[in-house]
């Protein structure tokens, strides 16, 4: 549909808009030459204008000048050998061709080439009787050809076209790279960069930049999904492998108490897994719905869900309110003590810290102790220490980070006094 439209646009421009407008530099080519040639038509159209105010006094001043002329000639007209000598000396002065004429209008006298357009001609009178004694013409005394000023107008106009080709080449020429690359990203192609070091820094190249970093970050987003996804598809085969086996089973021998909880064990397991994909989906797109949440709730219920004794959780402070999405602070929570579950023989104490600005969780498992970085354990597909915790994604403790970031908080893992690790997380409360 964009497509037709974008047609029957260009069939109603005609062929000379489609050409101007099919690229951008045509069109700030012809916006230059527009602007040049409006420009010169305002100049034009003001100094016509200006001569029209300044005519009368120009005509004054004319007439002032071929008066002065005349009076000037009459003073040495009745000398035959002082006017010619004026005339010669005239004329040399100026640079110019005087043809002198007499009462019955023919011309007696040339310093040079007969004039045949004339620039000034003055009238000459006595100056007693003011008779007409005759007249004087001045012309060039170089033939000047009328074509020049049109030769010298068409090379102006000839460079201003082609300097503005240059600009108007030069400003499109990174949009274009620009759209090339855009293009190469839709069509899938997620390394393509554009590179513009080459130019100026300008907004042209802020928009560089945030392709490139947009590119990027796609490219990023996309391999993580797709390595998520392989994961989960591997992760996924192992429960669902174990649950044909259990009812292949309890077919065979028939179901009993034991194989219903084998089945809920591996169907938890399939639950936690698809928890862990949508919550990471949910981050990555940025669809955190925060609301006013009970501390202490939020705690309690985090505790019921992992199976724990109530006496297991101590919540320090007196505050009791803290914004945040409820469905992600229990899956981080569910993680820990997932992990403790996993790795460290289960939790035996769940410690909550609420301050003025922040509200703190920790875990403390009875595992052997956390060794070398702790901050590698919260990267993506890290599964233990050790080579321990060979069951599972790795992602846990990962999302459990992504889940403290999007709240304005952080993680932090390290050992417990008398035995075991701490493993916890911090959100902001507001």
């Amino acid at each position: 549909m964009h497509q037709r439209m974008h047609e029957r646009m260009h069939g109603r421009m005609g062929p000379i808009g489609t050409f101007v407008r099919a690229r951008l530099r045509r069109r700030i080519f012809a916006w230059f030459l527009g602007g040049i040639l409006t420009t010169g038509l305002v100049v034009f159209l003001l100094m016509v204008l200006v001569a029209r105010i300044q005519e009368p006094e120009w005509t004054r001043t004319w007439e002032g000048s071929r008066g002065w002329v005349g009076k000037q000639f009459a003073r040495e007209w009745v000398d035959p050998m002082a006017r010619q000598k004026f005339a010669v000396d005239t004329a040399k002065e100026l640079d110019a061709n005087i043809d002198l004429i007499d009462s019955s209008g023919q011309r007696f006298f040339s310093t040079g080439d007969v004039c045949r357009h004339a620039a000034l001609e003055a009238p000459v009178r006595d100056a007693t009787t003011g008779a007409a004694l005759g007249s004087v013409i001045f012309c060039p005394a170089r033939s000047h050809a009328p074509w020049k000023p049109f030769v010298f107008l068409g090379i102006f106009l000839s460079a201003v076209w082609m300097v503005s080709g240059r600009v108007a080449r030069r400003l499109a020429r990174p949009l274009d790279e620009l759209t090339e690359v855009v293009k190469r990203i839709g069509q899938g192609d997620l390394k393509a960069r554009t590179d513009l070091t080459c130019y100026e820094p300008d907004e042209i190249g802020v928009v560089a930049d945030a392709v490139n970093d947009m590119a990027a970050r796609i490219e990023k987003q996309v391999e993580d999904q797709r390595e998520l996804l392989a994961t989960v598809s591997h992760e996924l085969r192992t429960p669902l492998a174990r649950m044909r086996v259990i009812s292949e089973i309890g077919r065979d021998s028939g179901a009993t108490e034991k194989t219903f909880d084998e089945l809920d064990r591996e169907v938890i397991e399939m639950d936690s897994l698809v928890g862990e994909l949508l919550a990471s989906s949910r981050l990555e797109f940025g669809q955190v719905a925060k609301r006013e949440l009970s501390v202490r709730d939020l705690s309690a219920r985090a505790v019921e869900r992992a199976g724990l004794s109530a006496t297991t959780l101590a919540v320090n402070g007196e505050a009791d309110s803290l914004t945040g999405d409820p469905t992600l602070l229990q899956r981080a929570l569910a993680n820990l003590f997932d992990n403790a579950r996993k790795h460290a023989n289960g939790a035996d104490g769940f410690e909550v810290n609420v301050d003025a600005e922040r509200v703190k969780f920790e875990v403390l498992d009875r595992g052997p102790g956390v060794n070398g970085n702790a901050s590698s354990l919260f990267e993506k597909f890290n599964k233990g220490q050790n080579g321990n915790g060979a069951d599972g994604l790795g992602l846990g403790l990962a999302l459990v980070k992504r889940i403290a970031v999007a709240h304005g908080g952080e993680v932090w893992a390290g050992p417990r006094d008398g035995g075991g690790s701490r493993f916890g997380f911090s959100v902001k409360r507001a």
